[in-house]
């Protein structure tokens, strides 16, 4: 979808804001512990906000973080009904009057949209904008929608969508920015080389450009190293859409089919942070993760990939890039990089398990944004 390509990302100067707001709030902090969760989850929530819902819509960040948690709840709870579905009719754990309760939210989001209709090419047209541009004559407002033909969308595709972005959108991009700076505080030595990349190729004398991103291998390396070990979403879920075979098995259609993506066995020292192996001459150089490479799968594959995957890694590798440039990261006091604890919380997502509490000091020449 155009709405999350390269080319319209760049055009949100809400990321480039945001990410701006977050080195702002370290920089006042300097000298002082800092929760790097908190941080990025923040940044991440404001990013996909504007980006999705536009200023028309600002007044109501409140309530999206709210939906926010309350979609992390449910996504991950266990519910009944999916492995005994005659029950389901009872709904006896209330999980689905509370997804109707949150898809309320969304209802009045896209009402608010209609009210206040703009063209899809419009230089402050949001996701939602773009969306409605392709809603059907008749305003389908029925729940098992599904798309007619390839310029059609009903009012539940699009409502299905927002949540996709509202969730995958946040909690993913915040979750990899402070899994990828607790990697590298875990480990010294890879983060020095990452930081004397930034100053080679930025110079200490400036914050980091959109276009220095590209000239940065090893840090991209540690990001896709990261989202090696910590993909967004642990465990791809697909549904099989016709009988088939796989490995003598056979699938009937219906079937609710989990990928492992984390448990992928295909790496020499698979627990090791280890960024160089997709460096040159690393012997995983040649992997690619947008789907073509399975050993590799953190954004899933083929027409059920990420829509969001372009937007994301935007925020994630220029978050990643400025909160290093900017500062000099240390553990708080007494705290060793081999104690920092790096275990996660098993759910639809894998967060950690203790927050990060790191510490910045200022290392540019320049003064503070």
């Amino acid at each position: 979808m155009k709405f999350f390509s390269r080319r319209r990302v760049q055009s949100w100067a809400s990321v480039r804001h945001e990410v701006d707001s977050a080195v702002r709030f370290a920089a006042r902090r300097s000298g002082s512990s800092v929760d790097v969760g908190d941080l990025a989850f923040t940044l991440a929530k404001n990013v996909t906000f504007m980006a999705a819902f536009g200023a028309q819509s600002h007044g109501n960040q409140g309530e999206f973080a709210g939906i926010l948690l309350e979609y992390s709840k449910l996504f991950g709870e266990f519910n009944i009904s999916d492995f005994l579905p005659w029950l389901r009719w009872m709904d006896l754990q209330g999980i689905d009057k509370r997804l109707k309760v949150a898809r309320q939210a969304i209802d009045r989001c896209i009402d608010d949209h209609l009210a206040n209709p703009k063209e899809a090419d419009a230089q402050d047209a949001d996701m939602v904008d773009g969306m409605l541009a392709f809603l059907g004559d008749s305003g389908d407002t029925n729940e098992g929608g599904d798309l007619h033909g390839d310029l059609s969308l009903t009012r539940a595709n699009i409502k299905a969508i927002i949540m996709d972005v509202m969730f995958g959108g946040t909690e993913t991009v915040a979750l990899g920015i402070e899994w990828a700076m607790a990697e590298l505080l875990k480990s010294p030595e890879e983060l020095k080389r990452t930081q004397q990349e930034l100053a080679s190729v930025v110079g200490l004398h400036r914050k980091v450009d959109d276009s220095d991103v590209d000239k940065l291998p090893y840090l991209k390396c540690a990001v896709k190293e990261m989202l090696r070990l910590h993909p967004p979403l642990p465990l791809l879920q697909h549904q099989a859409t016709q009988d088939c075979e796989l490995a003598r098995y056979f699938i009937p259609v219906g079937t609710r089919v989990f990928v492992n993506a984390w448990g992928i066995d295909a790496w020499k020292s698979p627990n090791a942070f280890r960024p160089s192996r997709f460096a040159p001459g690393g012997d995983a150089a040649a992997f690619d993760f947008r789907g073509s490479c399975f050993e590799l799968l953190p954004f899933g594959s083929g027409r059920r990939s990420c829509p969001g995957m372009q937007l994301g890694l935007y925020a994630l590798e220029l978050a990643v890039a400025q909160l290093l440039h900017r500062f000099d990261w240390s553990l708080p006091a007494g705290t060793k990089p081999g104690d920092l604890d790096m275990g996660d919380v098993f759910g639809l997502t894998a967060p950690k398990a203790v927050r990060l509490m790191a510490v910045p000091t200022p290392r540019l020449t320049c003064p503070p944004l």
